[in-house]
């Protein structure tokens, strides 16, 4: 699975989403009900954006996978050392990589769109390169395969039939991993998904 991802992220161009093309985004963070019967949502947070286009989409972001970041990016020897993975970012689109990122200003070229302050969300793959050849690449940077979306209403329907509880979305919780953990049978790509 990870040489297809890093075949893939190496070969296609930059995700569709630039920040002259997205409206202003809202995010959200959504916390799974205890026992949610879903295999891809059971124990999930997910950092949910408004505006991406006619219902809302998000990125699960407490899925880490066994797939070693090192490992889609082989020829980043500053990489080897780290113990970071990726992580399953939601059902949709399992072969598409995103990243989510801290940055006090907007990055140059239109390259991510801001999905709250300070945080950006990107499928370029010139930009995670840039990123992750930084002297600490995982320094507010958390890399997904895959994101989640609803149909029109239907997370609004969820979160009134109680499956899903509102918090605010805080970049410290993001990426301090004060979410991240696995149930068993979540399902990540390595898993099988």
């Amino acid at each position: 699975m990870a040489a297809a991802l890093a075949a893939l992220l190496l070969a296609t161009p930059a995700a569709g989403i630039l920040a002259e093309e997205s409206r202003h985004l809202t995010a959200i963070l959504v916390v799974a009900r205890d026992e949610l019967p879903d295999p891809y949502f059971a124990d999930s947070v997910v950092l949910v954006l408004n505006n991406l286009g006619d219902s809302p989409a998000g990125i699960i972001i407490n899925h880490p996978t066994r797939i070693p970041v090192a490992e889609l990016f082989p020829d980043l020897k500053n990489l080897t050392r780290l113990p970071d993975v990726i992580y399953f970012g939601g059902p949709v689109e399992v072969s598409s990589v995103w990243f989510l990122f801290r940055a006090a200003r907007p990055p140059e070229k239109n390259t991510a769109i801001e999905a709250f302050e300070g945080v950006y969300l990107s499928g370029s793959r010139e930009l995670l390169l840039k990123l992750l050849t930084r002297e600490r690449p995982m320094e507010g940077l958390k890399i997904f395969v895959g994101h989640a979306g609803w149909g029109p209403g239907q997370l609004e329907g969820e979160v009134a039939r109680g499956d899903w509880k509102l918090e605010h979305a805080e970049a410290a919780a993001i990426f301090s991993g004060k979410y991240d953990h696995r149930k068993p049978g979540a399902q990540t790509p390595k898993d099988g998904a």
